[in-house]
């Protein structure tokens, strides 16, 4: 039996790294979207808003597929929906070298990488918080900082193959390299332990009353009825309006600023690197102050960073944001995950966080596009940045206003 749990213990690792992986090449290759911004407008003359729209589809496909995805999770394990969704992830990427018309656009990045898109977050967190409980902050944060390296690399390959190659030639290289990888590490997931033994899941990881182990924990019905669940949903509305925003009009604001588009993409690339300390401090700290404080800290952060952003007119200035914002970005998703298992348990997490998911989602897409329709308007990014932080300041007021599930704590102490 020792034998076993050792087993157990070993392969939890082996799904770490996978997770890792899943979050790093599908959020890194999702979010160097905006280094083909001024690619496109050069050779098609599209708007702003017509290119953000094809984004903000895929991110509202992403977290409405991802519902059905932590669905299917919850029932039949990671393994198959990632790889297939990995493939039409790889797939749209291919597609977009063909790209001749903005309809195209849509079905190619909209919808066919936005579905591939769907169980990058849901599977790696889902399954991760299934396999960890004590440990469950740190291993999210481990997981969550493959997404900073992904968003670290992957602008600067982007930018260095148009360079190199130009944009068409750089999606066929993209999208191979993405699908081949993303279908081989599928393989390596299980949904929980108890797929690799009958042992109670991470019995060696087991954490007194804490809220958590697979199986415990309120139903999707349940959960549904409570305040909490609904508000934590438009929480992350808020916040995830202000990140896509951020993420897919940086590039494009620093050009418009006269940096060049090098190092306009590495400002982008500097919020992927320190993205991966905040993930990793905001691990600890879900372990050891709760996952909602946590979540507090990132909110201050966002706002004083939106705030800098504002009078952010030279190079260094876009640095220090790209600092603040990092730590902001990367330690609010760390956070998200283990905040819907700590108030209602792993019974239903994968459809769950799916929802919550989802619910980002639509903050996301409203975000991109409009900001791109703010720019074609006003010739600049000032009211869609003020616009950010009064959204984030309303996600922080309904976050101080979240209170404790009494019914889960009491079911999964007693």
């Amino acid at each position: 039996m020792g034998k076993t749990k050792k087993d157990k213990f070993s392969y939890g690792y082996v799904i770490i790294a996978a997770c890792f992986g899943i979050q790093a090449i599908g959020v890194g290759t999702y979010i160097s979207y905006g280094v083909f911004f001024n690619p496109l407008i050069s050779e098609f003359g599209w708007s702003r808003a017509a290119i953000s729209g094809a984004s903000s589809i895929a991110f509202f496909l992403m977290g409405l597929f991802g519902i059905f995805v932590g669905r299917l999770n919850d029932k039949i394990g990671p393994r198959n929906v990632m790889a297939v969704t990995g493939f039409l992830f790889g797939l749209g990427h291919l597609l977009m070298s063909m790209l001749g018309a903005v309809w195209q656009l849509y079905l190619f990045y909209g919808i066919i990488i936005g579905i591939g898109l769907s169980s990058v977050d849901v599977i790696a967190l889902s399954t991760t918080a299934r396999w960890f409980v004590k440990k469950r902050g740190i291993m999210t944060g481990i997981v969550k900082i493959g997404t900073g390296a992904g968003q670290f690399i992957m602008p600067l390959v982007a930018s260095m193959l148009i360079t190199s190659y130009g944009w068409r030639t750089s999606y066929i290289i993209i999208g191979a390299g993405v699908l081949l990888l993303l279908v081989a590490i599928a393989q390596l997931l299980r949904r929980d332990p108890s797929q690799i033994s009958p042992l109670p899941d991470c019995e060696n990881d087991v954490s007194g009353g804490k809220p958590g182990l697979a199986g415990e924990g309120l139903s999707l019905g349940e959960t549904v009825r409570t305040r909490q669940f609904w508000t934590i949903c438009a929480v992350n509305l808020t916040i995830v309006f202000c990140f896509m925003t951020i993420i897919v009009h940086i590039v494009p604001y620093a050009q418009d600023i006269r940096v060049s588009a090098t190092k306009a993409a590495s400002v982008l690339s500097t919020i992927g690197g320190v993205s991966m300390a905040g993930r990793f401090i905001t691990g600890i700290a879900i372990d050891r102050i709760g996952s909602k404080k946590a979540m507090i800290l990132c909110f201050i952060l966002l706002i004083a960073g939106l705030l800098w952003l504002q009078m952010a007119k030279e190079l260094w200035m876009l640095y220090v944001f790209a600092v603040i914002y990092g730590i902001a970005h990367g330690g609010y998703f760390t956070t998200m995950s283990p905040i819907v298992a700590e108030f209602f348990g792993l019974n239903a997490h994968g459809v769950l966080f799916g929802i919550v998911a989802f619910s980002g989602t639509i903050g996301g897409a409203i975000g991109p596009i409009l900001a791109g329709y703010i720019f074609d308007v006003t010739a600049g990014y000032g009211l869609a940045f003020w616009l950010c932080t009064l959204m984030s300041a309303s996600g922080l007021l309904l976050l101080l206003l979240l209170k404790q599930v009494d019914a889960i704590r009491q079911k999964n102490m007693g």
